[in-house]
Formats: C-alpha cells, structure tokens, sequence
C-alpha cells in the first residue's frame, strides 16, 4: 500500500549529481533510439512492468526503453528539479497519485498528450481509458499522461478465519461492522486477533471509501467541504468508533503495517488492491476476495491510477508517444493484466487471469480520492489524515469534522 505526499524541494545542482541526469534519450550508431523510465514500481507487481518493458524492446528494434526503478521518495525528489530544467528521463511515472501532476504542469515539465490520442495503431484511445483515468489526467483541458496501470480495491479476508467465527463474507455496510466486531477477539485486555486491518497514513486511502458507502464524501465538485455533512459524520463516528472502542484495527498503521498484519494471520481483512494479491498469497493465507460491502451510498471503491508521463524536454517525443500508445495497447494490455492480476486500462480487453474480475467488475462505480485539485496532498496530509488519526483515538467525530471542513475550504478557496 502507498500513500501521497508532498514533493520535496530540492537543490537543482544536488539532483542533477544525485541523479546522474543528463540529456533525455539518446542514439546510437545504428540509429536505434534509447529511451530511460523511471518508475517506482518495486513491489511484487514489478516483473510484470519489467516484462511489459522487455516485450515492447523486442518487439521494436529501433527502440530501447530502460526502465530505472526507484523508491517513489527518491522520485519524487530527483524528477521536479531534473524536468523543471530540461534533464532527467524521457518518461517516468512521477507519483502513484495522479493529483502530482498539477506540480509538475505548474512547471511546464510534462509533454501534453493530446495530438497522440485518437483510435487507430500507434495512438492513444483514450475513449477506451475509465472515465477515472482520463479525469485524474487532464489539466485545464490537457491531457498530460496515460494510465501505467488500472485499479481498484476490493475486500481480502481470510477464509479460515471467517469460518472459524461462522461469519460470512459481508456484503452490506452494517454486515462489514457487525463483523469486523466478532471477528476481533480479546484476551486478558489483549488484542489477539483483530477484525480489519485499517490503515490511517502513508498509505493508500481506504477511509474515504467507509464515507462513500453512506452517502459521504469529502469535498464536492467545487472542491468545497462536505465532510463535515451528516452522511460523513456518521461514517466516520461508526468505524471510529469500532476502531476506538471495539479495537477492530490497531490505530496509527501505515499502509506496510496494515499489510504486515494481515500477512501474518493476525487480522481476518483488510482493503487493498491487486497489488497485494501474489505476497498475501505466498504468506499462506486461505485469502478470499470480495466487492466492497455496499452502504446507503451505493456500490462504491476506490479507483487506484498511476500516470505515465513523457517529459517535455525529450529529444524523441515520436518514440516516446509510441511507447505510451503501445502501453496502453489491447496486446500489451491483455498481457500485463494476465501477469499481474490488475485489470487492463482498456474496456476493450479482458484478462484471462481470475483474480482480476473482481477487481475489473469494481471499475464501473470507483472513484478517485480529491479528484481534479491541485490542492489534493495538502488536503490528504494536512487535513484529512490528521482527522483520521484523531477520531480513531477517541476525539469527538463531529467538531473534528467541523474543524476538518473549515482548514478544507481555506486550502481550496471555497467559501460556503
């Protein structure tokens, strides 16, 4: 799991020596054309990026791609200097929260996309992109980056663990606390096993997806303040309190430590994407996965996209446009959707790989989190999480909100 977070501001002189960064691209001799990616993708989906990297080389002789992977940290702060003054990769995913790309357009670091997109070979077709993709990576019109990747996030549990309590899988918002409750087991004053595995910072949000379930949000299209509104109160008040009170989740985990714990038998579910499929099932977990519980708000998760993005000052834009149209390709698509278990980015493809229809069949009702605000991290590191790590230890839920909703509008403007 991975979180968003605020870019660093950094010497230009130390990146480019830190970096090692010069001209974007280069040739050779035989006129092939050397690209260099820089991603962050060192999890256990990164074969499967690196085996997409390998399939486009072989299949285009004229072009080299070179994928650097990196800790998302260290991209996010060698990648704002080096494109802001012309060096660093030719393209490179830059963060795993699309909002990131307002930083850098502020900058006039990305190369818009927009003469690429179309609906033959070699273009980008976009009209075949979740509707989530193309929103999250348009700015004032633009379109700066194509999806690496499509997710969403489902419900893991461990069947063993269920069944031992007789719970069954729940499939309603009052089911999914009842049991997060009787799955949590106590012993002594000890929590010895615990009924979700909930995580409140550095990670990817799962608690805007409790509001949602009831008819919440956090903002609305204006980016005003809806947080402190009844159907989000309530969400908040219900799961703070069973973290709080009942001690279905340890408070304060990082997304890492949610997954840890989960991994090790010691909670019976947790929210996450399909990212964790492959460690969760070689820790030894009789996992089951299943949809979101749905709520009075309707069937909902989280949309998970990460932008690929081509900075503007590569020297093979043409190459650099061709890759990202073969990316995002139904060949190249079908293949990296069966290795990794994520649903393909095109609408158009299907994966023969099973556990992706759970999480492709999520794709029609998910949502972004902060979607289209360039203010989306300040909000997300601090406000929202903040909020997060008070309630869950016992701070009163309604003027937390109310507190909440007031430092929202002054970050975005809004003026109720």
């Amino acid at each position: 799991m991975r979180s968003p977070w605020k870019i660093a501001t950094v010497l230009v002189a130390a990146l480019l020596t830190a970096a090692g960064c010069g001209s974007s691209g280069a040739g050779t001799d035989d006129g092939t054309v050397s690209l260099s990616l820089w991603t962050g993708f060192s999890g256990p989906d990164r074969p499967a990026y690196e085996a997409l990297v390998k399939q486009f080389n072989d299949s285009h002789p004229k072009i080299k791609v070179t994928m650097d992977v990196q800790p998302w940290d260290a991209i996010g702060q060698k990648l704002p200097g080096a494109w802001a003054t012309g060096q660093g990769p030719d393209l490179a995913t830059p963060n795993f929260d699309p909002g990131v790309l307002f930083t850098y357009a502020k900058t006039n670091s990305l190369l818009p996309l927009d003469e690429a997109v179309g609906d033959g070979d070699g273009k980008l077709n976009t009209s075949l992109f979740p509707k989530a993709a193309n929103t999250a990576f348009t700015i004032d019109g633009k379109l700066y980056a194509a999806p690496a990747n499509m997710a969403t996030l489902v419900l893991y549990y461990n069947k063993a663990m269920l069944s031992a309590d007789g719970v069954a899988v729940p499939t309603t918002a009052d089911e999914f606390a009842a049991a997060a409750k009787k799955l949590t087991k106590v012993d002594g004053g000890k929590v010895t096993q615990y009924g979700i595995s909930l995580a409140d910072h550095s990670t990817i949000q799962m608690w805007p997806i409790l509001q949602w379930m009831n008819g919440g949000d956090i903002v609305d299209a204006k980016g005003c303040a809806t947080i402190a509104q009844a159907p989000s109160v309530q969400a908040l008040q219900n799961w703070a309190d069973l973290v709080a009170k009942d001690k279905v989740s340890p408070v304060g985990q990082t997304g890492a430590d949610a997954d840890t714990l989960f991994s090790a038998k010691k909670a019976a579910m947790e929210i996450n994407g399909p990212w964790a499929a492959a460690g969760f099932k070689t820790a030894g977990i009789d996992l089951g996965i299943a949809a979101i519980p749905v709520g009075a708000g309707g069937p909902v998760t989280l949309a998970s996209t990460v932008p690929l993005a081509i900075g503007k000052s590569t020297k093979h834009k043409a190459q650099a446009l061709e890759f990202l149209a073969w990316w995002t390709g139904k060949t190249a698509q079908a293949a990296f959707s069966d290795a990794s278990g994520f649903p393909p980015v095109r609408t158009d493809v299907t994966s023969s790989n099973p556990v992706v229809a759970p999480f492709a069949a999520g794709l029609p009702h998910a949502r972004l989190y902060l979607p289209g605000l360039s203010t989306s991290a300040k909000i997300d590191t601090d406000v929202y999480v903040p909020l997060i790590g008070k309630i869950t230890r016992g701070e009163p839920v309604e003027p937390a909100a109310k507190a909440a909703a007031e430092a929202i509008n002054k970050i975005t403007g809004c003026k109720p």
